[in-house]
Order: C-alpha cells, then structure tokens, then sequence
C-alpha cells in the first residue's frame, strides 16, 4: 500500500493516485456563479471533473489556500510543458 505523510505528523495515510491524460479536448473551465461559489470543470476524455469549495455558500480560509496552491502548481506544470515543448520543436 502506498502513502504519504501528514504535513505535521509522522503519521502515513493511504493514498489514492488517478491519472488524467491531456489531449484533443481536454478543458479546464471556471464557473463562476452570482449566488455561489465558483466550480472548476476539468474535462479529459469525456471524464469530468468538478472542484469546489467545501461549502457552495462560503469561502474558507483553507479553500483559498487550495486554490493558491493549485495556482501556482498549474502555472509551474505549463511553464515546464513550454520548455520541453520549446526543445522538441527546435531538436
């Protein structure tokens, strides 16, 4: 079984891994709404899937850090996809 630890703890607990392959259709799509908060759609190959925050009626602190993080993570995953497209093309 595999694992990871808890960010202040020696504790392991189980994890799941699912992997979502990119290509012609895949989406990532914000859904803003006027009375609730936001859902992010993310589309791979007719899987969808729909991140929200842990209440439709209000935002949490620790949604916000979730959505920063997750931010930064997407940003650093594209900026890394560019510089080993980048070296493809020019090989």
């Amino acid at each position: 079984m595999s694992g990871r630890q808890t960010p202040n703890s020696t504790a392991t607990i189980p994890t799941t891994a699912i992997s979502l392959k990119t290509g012609p259709g895949s989406l990532a799509v914000n859904h803003a709404y006027p009375r609730r908060t936001p859902v992010l759609g993310l589309v791979f190959a007719g899987v969808h899937v729909l991140l929200t925050t842990s209440a439709a009626d209000h935002v949490t602190r620790d949604d916000l850090e979730f959505a920063r993080c997750l931010a930064r993570e997407a940003a650093s995953f594209a900026r890394t996809l560019e510089r080993r497209f980048a070296e493809e093309i020019s090989a």
